[in-house]
């Protein structure tokens, strides 16, 4: 496990390694990733006695450049930090460097499946980290045929962890339905009446927010859906005019909108239209397009203006002021400006996301007693009772469950003005 950052900063530093690029042998589909065959296996590719790389399509540049990069930025600075004070020592004994390989797929899902065919032919071992359903989904079927290990990703379709469709993948970010109904059983619990409008993209991330807030509300005497409108998202992350919907939604009389929206540019637009109506209902967020410092908290958009802004979170925010007191919170600010570009405080929650990633990523590869993708695979899936720094109190880590990402649970939080803290209900 990664020490402290006093444990750590009094280790030595080790000279870095480079990446190493190897071929990729071609394999058949499928393939059980159940347990070992052999106590010498040979080696997977991407992967030496001193080095492991891990690569990550995620749109680094494009409409959803900020969260994107931070996918990759957690874990840049997590190994940063591990590689320098010597590696990751792994199950079969030998110390390794994590190297990270990044590749701009610009939310664009051919992109995604062209990257992933140049990880191949760059001698990745294993990849995950990136952001987006159908950027990953571009992929998935080819990394199931190459047997290639697509782990962590982060996206809320719960197809990536249900390990019949998807033998070589492994989610870690909650599922859409279960922030859905999270959000869903926020408004029932404080009896009053809600009228909700809900605004959401015509794609399995929209429909698999919906689905989960009607879960949330079912039975509920207290909660109407009012209107539903949808819109069909730009490719590469651009921002969608969601205009006619907002107008059309505002006429509604809701005093609730739940805005399943995954581009940040698309929300920043639609709040400040919102508030130059005048029209300020209580806001549900996705936690993907929760962020103070990118949306919220941008020119125009006014958040004072709304009665109470609302979301599901299960890790720590990194622009909270006591987020440097945390454990692992100053090791995550020190490491970022460190080893990433990222400019002060990350202002999307998805750096934070990558560094909790990496610590799984760190969990597995203590496990591994041969350096093979199987091995790897079944290490990450024996992950229980497991919390890495900056998680919230009441959610832990656990791959074992079938049908679950790495994360399955969340709490509801309400929007302070300058960061989140726990609510159980509106007000």
């Amino acid at each position: 496990m990664r020490m402290t950052s006093t444990g750590r900063r009094s280790m030595a530093i080790a000279a870095s390694v480079g990446v190493l690029a190897l071929a990729l042998a071609g394999c058949s589909r499928g393939g059980s990733t159940g347990g070992e065959t052999s106590t010498s296996s040979a080696p997977s590719p991407g992967i030496t006695d001193t080095t492991l790389t891990f690569g990550i399509t995620t749109p680094l540049t494009g409409g959803t450049a900020g969260p994107g990069n931070c996918t990759a930025d957690g874990a840049i600075a997590y190994f940063g930090a591990v590689n320098d004070a010597g590696g990751v020592k792994f199950g079969d004994g030998k110390t390794r460097k994590i190297e990270i390989k990044t590749y701009d797929d610009q939310y664009v899902a051919a992109n995604a499946l062209t990257n992933f065919q140049q990880m191949q032919a760059d001698g990745v071992f294993a990849a995950g980290l990136g952001l987006g359903t159908p950027t990953n989904q571009a992929w998935r079927e080819a990394a199931i045929d190459a047997q290639f290990p697509q782990v962590l990703v982060m996206t809320g379709d719960p197809t990536f962890s249900d390990q019949t469709k998807s033998p070589w993948q492994l989610g870690l970010v909650p599922t859409y339905q279960m922030e859905g109904e999270a959000l869903g059983k926020l408004l029932t619990t404080d009896g009053k009446p809600h009228k909700v409008a809900i605004l959401s993209q015509n794609d399995d991330y929209g429909k698999g927010y919906v689905e989960g807030f009607k879960d949330g509300i079912a039975g509920s005497s207290n909660v109407t859906v009012v209107q539903e409108l949808t819109y069909e998202v730009p490719a590469g992350g651009a921002a969608a005019d969601v205009s006619s919907q907002i107008t059309q939604l505002a006429a509604s009389g809701a005093d609730v909108l739940l805005n399943a929206v995954s581009i940040t540019p698309t929300v920043i637009n639609e709040l400040k239209q919102m508030v130059s109506i005048g029209w300020t209902p209580n806001l549900l967020l996705p936690s993907n397009t929760n962020s103070p410092g990118g949306i919220l908290l941008q020119d125009g958009v006014n958040a004072a203006a709304f009665p109470g802004i609302y979301t599901t979170a299960f890790s720590a925010a990194a622009a909270s002021p006591t987020f440097a007191t945390l454990d692992g919170g100053q090791d995550f600010l020190d490491d970022i400006a460190k080893y990433t570009k990222q400019q002060g405080v990350p202002a999307f929650p998805h750096c934070v996301w990558s560094w909790i990633g990496a610590q799984i990523l760190e969990q597995a590869f203590e496990k591994m007693t041969e350096p093979t993708r199987e091995s790897f695979m079944t290490a990450l899936r024996s992950i229980s009772g497991f919390t890495p720094t900056l998680m919230l109190e009441g959610t832990s880590i656990d791959t074992t469950t079938d049908g679950h990402p790495a994360v399955n649970a969340v709490v509801t939080q309400k929007f302070n003005g300058k960061g989140y803290a726990d609510a159980d209900s509106l007000g």
